[in-house]
């Protein structure tokens, strides 16, 4: 039930930008386990302008950052295998490692609410959130 949002300084094509997504959610398939159908993010292409960020980065236009609202549960290892995989996943489109940042914000189920109108602690997810 992760809602990510990935922000970016430059242009892609379309298809690059349905790629780069698909590769944040294969990441967080595989590292928190959650059904592949269960797919929540956004992905928003700034102007340069618009974004600051370290002029030491030897590429800035290539700066993004993955933001990913989740529910409180998972492990350590899990998370480390999150970050890792969605950096090795961006990669594949010039994106340095140290140009990635991956913020996670963990929320009480009693804090988010589904469809319905209901909280999320009331609500049977399918998954386990304990990884």
């Amino acid at each position: 039930m992760p809602a990510a949002v990935i922000e970016v300084r430059r242009q892609y094509t379309v298809d690059e930008e349905i790629a780069i997504i698909d590769a944040v959610h294969r990441a967080l398939v595989d590292a928190f386990r959650i059904p592949p159908e269960d797919r929540n993010i956004r992905l928003i292409v700034h102007e340069p302008h618009r974004f600051g960020c370290s002029p030491e980065l030897a590429h800035p236009e290539y700066r993004t950052i993955v933001t990913i609202d989740c529910f409180v549960g998972r492990s350590l290892d899990a998370k480390r295998r999150l970050y890792a995989d969605i950096v090795e996943r961006l990669a594949v489109f010039g994106i340095p490692g140290d140009h990635v940042s991956t913020i996670l914000h963990e929320i009480d189920r009693d804090n988010w609410g589904l469809g319905g109108g209901r909280a999320a602690s009331d609500v049977e997810l399918g998954f386990t959130v304990e990884v």
